[in-house]
């Protein structure tokens, strides 16, 4: 058995998301131990007592970490999309917060995860001090072209190294001299200040989905999905690929819709999210990777 070691970050507004986050992990978790430290930005206490429940999945340790707001005073100054809060940036802290810890998967609490995620955790990150998968802009922009600039909703962190070397002071620093050049928050401070310690994993571990253009991969059966930009899965007659997998994993959790919510979200919603894309993108069908993504995309899972 491997022990995993996975934090998520979240506040009372996104506890239910970060909940999902843990049933799709313990749904593929075979014969793994996962110890979940949830970042805690004032989750209330029924909050907690339903996020603890999902140890019935499967059977898991779950600690809340309180988290010292004052020690990110320096990132609230960051101006930035509305939909990157505070509890973002609690990562950049994250070796302090969890002093025991030595290697540490973080995840978004968009994402969804299809797979163990035993081969992600053991990753050899060598002398890199992090791991992730290229941001959906690199492929996208020619500025980006070459770059190892990383998506930070997933990141394997090595935070022995990280402690070792003072790295948290670097992203202090970089933040206090960059504050008006900072255009994605936490992950422009991890990647400036880690470029050159950074390892690029396969698409598959940061599928990042939003609308038809934005996609790092288009591979049938990604590891973990993220639903990147404001349009996510719970936004109703959003455009998002892949949307049924945070649907089902929803209804692992004691958030799980009812019979009348599932006729809004399932048939309502798909109506919705299909208007919604013909009209953003009508000639759509004329470009042959649309089929391939359709069929990669909704295809019964």
């Amino acid at each position: 058995m491997t022990k995993i070691n996975v934090c998520i970050s979240c506040d009372e507004n996104y506890a239910k998301y970060a909940s999902v986050v843990i049933a799709s992990i313990l749904s593929n978790a075979c014969d793994d131990v996962v110890h979940f430290y949830i970042l805690d930005g004032n989750i209330s206490d029924d909050s907690k007592s339903k996020i603890l429940a999902l140890t019935n999945i499967k059977p898991c340790k779950i600690d809340f970490i309180k988290v010292d707001e004052t020690k990110l005073e320096i990132y609230k100054q960051i101006n930035t999309h509305e939909y990157i809060t505070l509890p973002s940036y609690y990562r950049l802290i994250l070796s302090e917060l969890l002093p025991d810890v030595d290697k540490i998967i973080y995840l978004d609490c968009d994402t969804v995860v299809n797979t163990s995620l035993r081969d992600l955790f053991e990753t050899d990150l060598g002398e890199n001090i992090i791991a992730g998968v290229l941001d959906a802009r690199v492929k996208h922009k020619k500025k980006w072209k070459n770059s190892k600039y990383i998506n930070s909703g997933m990141v394997v962190f090595d935070l022995d190294k990280i402690r070792k070397e003072d790295i948290e002071s670097k992203f202090f620093e970089y933040t206090k001299q960059n504050i008006d050049k900072i255009e994605t928050g936490d992950q422009d401070v991890i990647n400036f200040t880690l470029k050159d310690r950074i390892k690029i994993l396969p698409d598959e571990w940061n599928v990042q989905v939003s609308g038809f253009a934005s996609r790092t991969s288009f591979t049938r059966h990604p590891n973990i999905i993220h639903y990147i930009g404001y349009y996510k899965p719970w936004v109703f007659g959003s455009c998002t690929f892949f949307k049924d997998l945070y649907f089902k994993y929803l209804q692992l959790t004691p958030w799980a819709l009812t019979e009348k919510e599932q006729t809004y979200w399932y048939d309502e919603n798909k109506k919705a999210s299909r208007i919604n894309f013909w009209k953003k993108r009508p000639f759509c069908f004329l470009n042959p990777k649309y089929w391939y993504a359709f069929y990669c995309s909704y295809i019964k899972q």
